[in-house]
Order: structure tokens, then C-alpha cells, then sequence
């Protein structure tokens, strides 16, 4: 009976990693009503709410560049649950104009890009239009699930453009972002730390101060006080001189010297 439930309880720790990304993939539409309607450069129509799939086995087009900058948040921390903003960069070095479609993005496992933990927000733009040899930069504002737990989580991101009449695109972002807790920038894990580790410090800081104390009691040297026999035997004898005492102890005193 004790083995089963050992093997139960292992089983659900196993388990328990599979469901945490099962349940950011269901929550991940909930968050798809959070974007608002951001318009482009050279946007006309702004962008269209639409979830209408693109297809995603696109490549990228010769002359278009890419590049993106979360603005003031270098750190690419990215609060669960809340809106995050990005700014996608595109130069068109080629020969027709670009036709910007749409942003997508995901949120994937670091080690391991096949496990995927959340499908963003799809952003689809209408008649951005980029010409020959100019760029454009268009926001993107997405929001990670508010059930994700605070860590290290890679983002892939894609910009969805036409050149003549056929669709491609281009990974705008692949790297690590940090999802903290809303709110705050230090998560619970976090405060812990800090806590555990002021806390060691004081046992540390006591710990040395009693070592201190002990060392300080052995050290110290109990001063003796010596009385000198001389003066008291003088003193003595002032006070037995005339006595039968006196006459006795000087007889021994005699007789000793003798």
C-alpha cells in the first residue's frame, strides 16, 4: 500500500510541468481580447482582430531586414498576466514594396522549442506598405498568461509581409525573456532568497559574536592579591610583647636558631 502511494505521488510530480503548460495554452485565448487597436507606420486601416490562421511554413524575403526593441525594459521582463510592448523595425533593401500582413509570436520551454507554453496574440495590419530602401517600425502588445510561473522562457517572434503577390516572413526576435509577477519585479521566489540568505547572515553574525565573547573569558587572568608574611608577624609581636606568649614563642625561636 505504501509503494502505491509513493508511485501515485511520483507520478503527479512528473505530471505537474505537462499541466502547467497545458493549462498556459488554454488561457492563452483569454488573453487575446487585451490587445488593442494599434496602428502602424504607414498603416491605413490599422490593425484588424482577426484569428483567421497564416500560414506559418513562410520564408523570409531577399532585401528585408528586421529588428526589435522592447522599449525602456531591457531587462525584457515581461509581468504575467499584463501588456507588453515591443517595437518590430522593418528596412525593405529590395527591389518591390512590402506589404506588412501581420505580427505573431509564442512563447516556448528555453531548453527545448518544440515544447511550446503559449500561441500571443495575432496582429494583422492592412495596407502597410513599405517602399524601396525605406523602414517602418510597428508596435506589438501582447500578454503572457497570468498562471505562468516566474522564470527564464524564450520568445519567437514573426513579422508576416507580401512582396508581388506572395506571402513570407521573418523571425523579428528569438531569444530569452524574464516573466515576473505582476506587479512587482521580484517574484516570490525571489523575496524567499532574500529572506533565507539575511537570515544566515544573522545566524553567521551571532555565531561569530559568542566565538568572540569565549575567546575574550579565557583570556582574561584572575589578578592574586599577596600578603606579605613579614609584616604581619611584626605586627604580632607588638601585640604579645610583655605576654607569657611572647616570653614562649621567643624560647622556640631560640631554640630553632640553636
Amino acid at each position: 500500500m505504501m509503494n502505491l502511494r509513493v508511485l501515485f505521488l511520483a507520478l503527479l510530480l512528473l505530471a505537474s510541468p505537462l499541466l502547467q503548460v497545458a493549462r498556459c495554452q488554454e488561457d492563452s485565448e483569454d488573453h487575446s481580447s487585451l490587445v488593442d487597436d494599434v496602428v502602424g507606420e504607414n498603416s491605413d486601416s490599422g490593425v484588424e482582430e482577426d484569428d483567421q490562421d497564416l500560414d506559418v511554413n513562410l520564408t523570409s524575403a531577399p532585401g528585408v531586414e528586421t529588428v526589435c526593441v522592447f522599449p525602456k525594459n531591457s531587462a525584457k521582463l515581461v509581468p504575467a498576466g499584463e501588456e507588453t510592448e515591443l517595437l518590430v523595425g522593418l528596412k525593405n533593401d529590395g527591389k518591390s514594396s512590402v506589404g506588412v500582413m501581420g505580427i505573431r509570436a509564442s512563447v516556448h520551454l528555453p531548453y527545448d522549442h518544440k515544447l511550446l507554453v503559449q500561441n500571443l496574440t495575432m496582429m494583422r495590419f492592412n495596407n502597410a506598405s513599405i517602399p524601396t530602401s525605406l523602414q517602418a517600425t510597428f508596435p506589438y502588445i501582447f500578454a503572457v498568461s497570468q498562471y505562468l510561473q516566474p522564470g527564464a522562457f524564450d520568445l519567437v517572434g514573426y513579422i508576416i509581409y507580401d512582396v508581388e503577390g506572395k506571402a513570407h516572413q521573418s523571425v523579428f526576435y528569438n531569444g530569452t525573456i524574464e516573466v515576473v509577477e505582476s506587479g512587482g519585479l521580484l517574484s516570490g521566489e525571489s523575496v524567499f532568497l532574500i529572506t533565507l540568505g539575511i537570515a544566515l547572515l544573522l545566524l553567521l553574525g551571532l555565531w561569530a559574536y559568542s566565538q568572540v565573547q569565549r575567546l575574550t573569558k579565557k583570556t582574561k587572568k584572575v589578578s592574586k592579591v599577596e600578603v606579605g608574611t613579614r609584616s604581619t608577624d611584626a605586627s604580632l609581636d607588638e601585640w604579645l610583647e610583655g605576654t607569657p606568649l611572647a616570653k614562649t614563642l621567643s624560647g622556640k625561636s631560640k631554640n630553632k636558631k640553636n
